[in-house]
């Protein structure tokens, strides 16, 4: 597996974790700030429409840009921004706004993450090297489930949060690695 690989891997798998420490207990907290479960997927939903909407214009855009692994590192740089709005949030309505970064985070992330691990793929080891990236998203949303649980029931959200953005700017970090092997 190529070092690029790697590095993507390793950083991917730091931002699936952060997200997946919160995600099983999300409706909890949506209540703790004064929303309901329709609060709840509505704030979902602002974040996989606008997703969703802007993914394929940005991926289009992209198609014609030398340094994805520039835009890669400010999607992750806007995701941890977006880890620093949960911490900030007071009421539903701010919920909406945070989600909305994520979503726009995602639609830059997603297309420039997929053009440079596929670019990276040894050419006989596709299957097995896109497997290591499922693999990788499951396991590590395995553990950040049962961890986040538990920091949340133990520490509460804010604690949850906070560790949230270590683990996503980690991430950060070790995507800034991609930058320096491709020069």
């Amino acid at each position: 597996m190529k070092k690029q690989l790697k590095i993507l891997l390793a950083a991917d798998s730091f931002f699936v974790l952060a997200a997946g420490l919160f995600g099983p207990i999300y409706a909890v907290y949506v209540q703790q700030i004064g929303g309901d479960l329709l609060t709840a997927g509505g704030a979902y939903s602002a974040f996989a429409f606008t997703s969703g909407i802007l993914i394929y214009l940005i991926g289009k855009w992209e198609d014609h840009v030398k340094h994805l692994d520039k835009l890669l590192i400010a999607s992750y740089a806007l995701s941890c921004f977006g880890f620093v709005g949960y911490l900030l949030i007071q009421r539903p309505l701010h919920l909406f706004a945070v989600q909305i970064v994520f979503g726009i985070a995602g639609a830059i992330n997603k297309p420039a993450y997929d053009a440079l691990y596929s670019k990276y793929l040894a050419k006989t080891k596709a299957a097995s090297q896109w497997g290591a990236w499922e693999g990788m998203v499951w396991i590590s949303s395995a553990i950040g489930a049962v961890v986040g649980g538990y920091i949340a029931q133990i520490y509460g959200f804010r604690t949850l949060f906070t560790i949230m953005l270590g683990i996503s700017i980690i991430g950060l970090i070790a995507v800034s690695f991609l930058v320096k092997k491709s020069k």
